[in-house]
């Protein structure tokens, strides 16, 4: 499966993680980002034995876009303090049915998983074993029916952005898991990975990582300006 890397160097890897492929591996055994990457390290860069590659954050399968996995241990565990200090940067776009009440605003509810069926479900006040879920977003672009969303978390709950949006009444397109209704011919979810931003774990420059959705199901409805336009309105850090 060709990805397209973004950024390489010998402690970051950037790429665009192609919508439907898993981040890591789990119990169906269908390919994962870092099974293909380690692959792909491994022979572009002739390297015996095992291949080091941290996973620093993800995306859930069926989003594509900018994702960053750490090629050494010690990127790793700089990376990851930096997700925890939340100075790792992450925007979005989407595309909704409806259109926000607000063109913009800041949407903090809270989040309780349900492993078992693997969906959230949201709060809007502190819940027993919830956790806060805090986004901003901005509408890019409307339609009538459907709105051009971009998006910037400061947490990484499960199905966040899905979520939060579906709560207040504007669900993702393609996502019938939280109350879309079905689209014809649009097989992915409207969810991209636009940016992805974190000081470099040696060096400390500001680094980011941009991605642009592929000209795909829904966002073809939307010329290449206007995604780009929606991918830049919250992507400053």
């Amino acid at each position: 499966m060709p990805i397209t890397v973004l950024f390489e160097d010998n402690h970051l890897l950037a790429v665009v993680k192609p919508p439907g492929v898993l981040s890591q591996e789990d119990d169906t055994g269908d390919a994962d980002m870092l099974t293909l990457l380690k692959q792909d390290l491994k022979e572009r860069h002739n390297k015996p034995g095992n291949v080091f590659l941290g996973l620093v954050h993800r995306l859930d399968r069926m989003v594509g876009g900018a994702m960053v996995f750490a090629k050494t241990s010690k990127a790793a565990s700089r990376l990851s303090a930096s997700v925890r200090n939340r100075e790792f940067g992450k925007t979005y776009i989407c595309i909704v049915q409806g259109t926000p009440a607000k063109p913009e605003a800041r949407l903090t509810h809270y989040i309780l998983k349900d492993n078992k069926h693997n969906q959230v479900t949201v709060y809007n006040k502190p819940t027993a074993d919830a956790k806060e879920a805090v986004m901003d977003y901005e509408v890019a672009a409307a339609s009538g029916r459907y709105s051009l969303i971009a998006v910037r978390l400061h947490t990484g709950r499960p199905h966040q952005i899905r979520a939060q949006m579906s709560h207040i009444g504007c669900p993702l397109v393609g996502d019938l898991k939280y109350g879309a209704k079905p689209t014809g011919g649009i097989n992915e979810i409207a969810l991209w990975s636009t940016s992805v931003s974190a000081p470099h774990p040696v060096t400390k420059e500001w680094m980011s990582f941009r991605s642009i959705p592929f000209g795909s199901d829904a966002w073809t409805w939307w010329s290449s300006e206007q995604l780009e336009t929606a991918s830049s309105l919250l992507s400053n850090r």
